[in-house]
């Protein structure tokens, strides 16, 4: 497995060759609370660096889901889509959200790194 990068809207990324899976973390999950709908980009889809690439709901609020870097969605992760309570069971692991061909390596390095998400993360909640 690859090493885990984090962005600042709390997304999580491996990558594989060219390909990036994307998720968003703990963190994120622990903040919405109990997540009631995802809405994923179609397969085919151009997305870019830092821009809305899907919806969670949950039952305090609604959130955008945001793409850390950019690419062609080569696959979504259907099963959150029919239960999205599995989000919640194993955001950094099988709850993953989608898979991109990478348009731009080099877009993957001004993202953090678990410890610096970490450190972020709780600075952005207290």
């Amino acid at each position: 497995m690859s090493e885990v990068k984090f962005s600042k809207e709390h997304e999580w990324i491996t990558v594989a060759d060219d390909i990036a899976t994307i998720g968003i973390t703990k963190h994120a999950t622990e903040q919405l609370g109990d997540i009631v709908f995802t809405e994923l980009p179609d397969k085919g889809s151009n997305v870019e660096k830092d821009k809305t690439a899907g919806v969670v709901e949950s039952t305090k609020a609604a959130s955008d889901v945001y793409t850390p870097i950019s690419g062609e969605v080569v696959d979504i992760n259907q099963s959150i889509v029919d239960d999205p309570s599995k989000i919640n069971l194993d955001p950094e692991g099988s709850a993953w959200f989608f898979k991109l061909k990478i348009k731009d390596k080099s877009e993957i390095d001004t993202l953090m790194s678990r410890e610096e998400y970490e450190k972020f993360a709780k600075e952005s909640s207290s």
